[in-house]
């Protein structure tokens, strides 16, 4: 008599090969079909989805009446032995409802019927964005967002084993600021009991001074963009990652955030390759992503622009067309430095000739744009309030910033990455809205 492996989920069976072993899994229903006198259930736990098949000869006429009447998102407790199955194949019956078999399937021995749902919504047809963003707390179990938002915990837990390898600490920034970071047109404004406080555009600010206390921080967490933009690379609430490091060049933070990106795509690849087969997605693609990456200036970047055919004046900041452009013509991400001064927020370096700065931008390929923004920000105390007065910056709610030039000032220099874009991009997604659980765009915060 075979031992019950109890306690168990798919992902288990996919990764030690249970073959011939009794197991009970736990569930929700994906999909029921038949074949003659033999009913196959898709079983899906939050690992992974397995194919259970019921035949008559196996099961008692309960089990098999329990097969009969199950329906979507109903949920069973299943007991059978798990045999080989070769067919790793897409189901493809639907867009929003494709499925990879992991290789094994279960055949069953006894089944109990947990919960019987009724009238699920997202059914096994074609359904409209508008109504799946509605119901996105039920969207969210399908296939390809099982799929993508496994890829977006793997990316962020990179994220932070890539960094604390590296010796940053996590140093967490306020989300209730009294400032702005990345301009005041964007700002979330909320009464802050009698006064203005702003849901915050960046931890940046706050990152420099815990840099200048513990060399290597990092601030990870949402952040707020009240742009009026349609995007599919906008979302009103987004996460991201802001390393910051003390003693720092523009170059120092490049081949950090290079490295962090080529580390993350390798974990990607080392964890995910299923979920990365549920998308489609090209996975030579990203095995491709290795270092160095490609490097030009913004003065180069326009002339790639202009010899494409794209008309653009120089001096301007680039928007999603130009990036679109600029990356689509490259294999890896690119890295463009030394933008125009007028363009970019007054805390970056200038360079030698004061017209540009010490920054950069990473533009992910396959025309999906910036990712990663950041520079060598400006320590001398003197310059730093030139540039804020000649941007008109409010100096008495940003004292405490100019202290960290008056109190011990080293250059230093950091930058952000954006996680949705990166989840966007390494699934090859077409809208950044499902790149996060419950996306914020302009006009939609339900549910």
């Amino acid at each position: 008599m075979l031992e019950v492996i109890n306690n168990i989920t798919i992902d288990d069976i996919r990764k030690n090969n249970l073959v011939n072993k009794e197991v009970i899994l736990r569930g929700w229903v994906w999909n029921v079909r038949s074949s003659g006198k033999i009913k196959f259930i898709v079983l899906r736990d939050g690992t992974g989805f397995i194919q259970l098949v019921v035949e008559k000869n196996n099961v008692d006429n309960a089990v098999l009446e329990i097969a009969e009447k199950l329906t979507q998102e109903s949920v069973i407790e299943v007991r059978g032995i798990v045999v080989e199955n070769s067919r790793l194949k897409f189901d493809k019956n639907k867009s929003n409802f494709n499925v990879v078999f992991i290789g094994y399937e279960m055949i069953v021995k006894d089944l109990k019927l947990l919960y019987k749902t009724q009238d699920y919504p997202i059914t096994p047809k074609e359904h409209g964005i508008d109504f799946l963003l509605d119901n996105r707390h039920l969207w969210i179990r399908s296939s390809k967002q099982f799929a993508i938002l496994r890829i977006r915990n793997t990316i962020k837990n990179s994220i932070r084993e890539f960094l604390n390898k590296e010796g940053f600490i996590e140093f967490d920034s306020p989300i209730l600021t009294p400032s702005a970071c990345e301009g005041t047109t964007t700002l979330f404004e909320i009464d802050y009991f009698g006064d203005k406080m702003y849901l915050s555009q960046s931890g940046q600010l706050y990152v420099e001074a815990g840099a200048l206390a513990f060399n290597k921080v990092y601030c990870f967490g949402p952040t707020f963009r009240a742009e009026k933009s349609k995007t599919r690379r906008h979302l009103m609430e987004f996460w991201m990652v802001e390393p910051e490091i003390a003693f720092a060049t523009l170059d120092d933070i490049i081949d950090i955030a290079q490295n962090m990106i080529s580390y993350i795509v390798s974990k990607v690849l080392e964890n995910n390759l299923y979920e990365l087969l549920i998308l489609e997605r090209d996975i030579s693609k990203l095995e491709n992503i290795k270092l160095p990456f490609y490097r030009i200036t913004y003065k180069e970047a326009v002339e790639l622009l202009h010899s494409k055919g794209h008309e653009f004046e120089f001096g301007q900041d680039f928007g999603a067309p130009e990036e679109t452009i600029i990356s689509e013509a490259f294999d890896k991400p690119i890295i463009i430095t030394h933008y125009p001064k007028s363009i970019k927020p007054f805390y970056m370096k200038l360079d030698e000739n004061r017209e540009f700065v010490l920054n950069m931008d990473i533009l992910a390929p396959e025309g999906y744009g910036e990712i990663v923004g950041g520079s060598q920000r400006e320590d001398d105390y003197d310059l730093l309030l030139m540039r804020m007065k000649e941007e008109n910056i409010p100096l008495k709610e940003y004292q405490w910033y100019l202290d960290l030039r008056k109190y011990g000032s080293v250059k230093h220099a950091g930058f952000g990455l954006g996680i949705e874009r990166t989840v966007s991009w390494i699934c090859k997604l077409d809208h950044v809205r499902q790149a996060i659980p419950f996306p914020r765009m302009l006009y939609r915060y339900y549910p």
